[in-house]
């Protein structure tokens, strides 16, 4: 789930309760200045994107709140959710069956899930399935006539796990398991309510997993992305829409401004950097810190694969961040490692001698291919190496859901469920037929959901765990939970009253976790 966009949005971050002021800690008016400069201060200027690598920069900062306008810095955008500005080659190798057959079928499935910028309609792929006759289709399975009854009272979700479960069980023919799945199309549509829309994406899933493309389908999304002006757009109204990202990128900044305030000398390794927009408000924020500015030195990690996205290499975010340090008086270097996560070695990190570490692992740890999928382990290896390095703190911002190890049918059902609260809290924000709302959900939604459905070992890129999981994988690598600032919590806290009134906030066992109603979607925790 990853978004890396600061941005005001009209919200007002009201300030902090005076009580607060004699809480010991972090210093008010450096943590104020963070808050201001994440929620009010910074504005993006969309019509700068044509002109990503030759644009000039023009930042403004005041440490009193005044506003802060930074142009050309539309590449600053998530790596969320499912880090979609993450870009693949996609390579078309089928196993068996005829060539030809299977190509059009996947081009009909990308097709359904890309759509057309003129066309929203339901998603329809049965169409490619129509070499197979009545003669392949056995009506008298359970399964259609529980698929009728479910479908003649419209109940989507029990129609939804039905396909799921009889795909899991694999009893039935693929031509079966294709026709129950043309009977469930009718209940979803990408504008309908949210429960449909995730249904149409969710059936793609299911298809996609029929004929084991969903790789295929999940790396064509990515790399067939909108323009990067587009997409941008759209990564700005869900950032705007929900308050997931910025709960994560504040707890984490929070976390460390707290950790390093009596440091002069400061290095960040930040293990999906994408496109560097996180790292702004911290920026500002050092640049108000009583006494003067520390150096600042960022070590930017990011997948290659993303210099789609970017427009470039990390040499863009390093420029830009460089620039905006440069406005704001503060010493700074960056350092770009255009390195898959799971490639890290520690030379890769620079670390010197007397610098403050900090690790940023947010909306990243995820994508680690842990002992389920791979021996070497690179979750666990990654964190041992970190610890190697004694950082101060270490930052870790994911998704609350488990859909790592679980079983196909297990993670269907958490997969509806987690992106149900998902949908739902989108849809308090934007309205129903709102046209970028769909390409919000097509765009930054649907592939991961996809992957997590249609996918199997090393395919499978989005493997999120709860944090009691988390928790254990920390601790086994040897660190010690770090206590997150009240003062961040009561920002927080103070931010979502911006929003709609079911956003739920919760601190308990040392973490932070962000839900919509009764659902935790976003969980936020430092260690050391």
């Amino acid at each position: 789930m990853p978004i890396y966009i600061p941005s005001s949005f009209g919200l007002c971050c009201r300030s902090l309760p005076s009580q607060l002021s004699a809480t010991k800690g972090i210093q008010p008016a450096l943590l104020l200045t963070l808050i201001n400069t994440m929620d009010q201060n910074l504005r993006f200027s969309v019509h700068t994107l044509e002109t990503a690598d030759n644009s000039s920069s023009s930042v403004g900062f005041s440490p009193s709140g005044s506003p802060v306008s930074l142009q050309d810095s539309h590449s600053f955008q998530p790596g969320l959710y499912h880090s979609p500005d993450q870009t693949y080659t996609s390579h078309i190798n089928p196993a068996a069956g005829n060539v030809d057959e299977l190509e059009l079928r996947l081009r009909e499935l990308e097709a359904a899930m890309l759509g057309s910028d003129q066309d929203f309609e339901e998603f329809d792929v049965s169409s490619s399935w129509d070499g197979y006759g009545p003669e392949d289709i056995n009506q008298e399975n359970d399964e259609f006539r529980i698929m009728e009854e479910l479908t003649s009272r419209g109940d989507l979700k029990q129609a939804l796990l039905a396909c799921a479960k009889a795909i899991a069980e694999n009893k039935l023919t693929t031509a079966e398991q294709e026709q129950l799945i043309s009977m469930a199309r009718p209940l979803v549509s990408v504008s309908g309510e949210p429960a449909q829309r995730l249904g149409a994406y969710m059936l793609e899933g299911l298809a996609a997993r029929i004929y084991e493309s969903g790789s295929i389908i999940y790396k064509t999304l990515k790399c067939k992305e909108p323009t990067s002006g587009e997409l941008l757009s759209y990564m700005l109204l869900l950032y705007e829409a929900c308050p997931y990202f910025k709960f994560g990128y504040l707890s984490a900044n929070g976390a460390i401004a707290e950790a390093t305030k009596n440091e002069d000398r400061i290095h960040i390794v930040d293990f999906q950097i994408a496109q560097g927009g996180q790292w702004v408000t911290l920026i500002q924020a050092l640049a108000a810190r009583p006494g003067g500015p520390p150096k600042l030195r960022i070590t930017g990690i990011d997948d290659p694969r993303n210099n789609y996205a970017r427009g470039g290499g990390l040499n863009i975010v390093g420029r830009r961040l460089e620039m905006l340090a440069e406005s704001c008086k503060v010493p700074f270097e960056f350092h770009g490692v255009p390195v898959s996560g799971s490639d890290i070695q520690i030379e890769h990190l620079g670390v010197r001698p007397g610098e403050a570490l900090a690790v940023n692992c947010a909306f990243v740890l995820h994508h680690m291919p842990d002992e389920s999928v791979d021996p070497r382990n690179h979750r666990d290896r990654l964190l041992r190496l970190i610890k190697s390095l004694s950082p101060k703190v270490v930052t870790l911002v994911e998704q609350e859901a488990n859909v790592n190890t679980a079983l196909f049918f297990h993670r269907f059902q958490e997969a509806f469920s987690y992106y149900s609260a998902m949908f739902e809290s989108i849809d308090a924000t934007l309205e129903r037929d709102h046209r970028e709302r769909i390409n919000i959900e097509k765009h930054c939604l649907a592939g991961e959901i996809v992957n997590i459905i249609a996918c199997e070992g090393t395919e499978r890129e989005e493997r999120h765990e709860l944090l009691g999981k988390w928790k254990t994988r920390f601790r086994m690598a040897g660190f010690s939970p770090y206590p997150l600032s009240s003062y961040v919590n009561a920002t927080i806290k103070t931010l979502l009253e911006n929003y709609c009134d079911r956003y739920r906030l919760q601190e308990r066992d040392g973490a932070l976790f962000l839900g919509w109603m009764n659902r935790d979607l976003v969980s936020s925790c430092a260690w050391k």
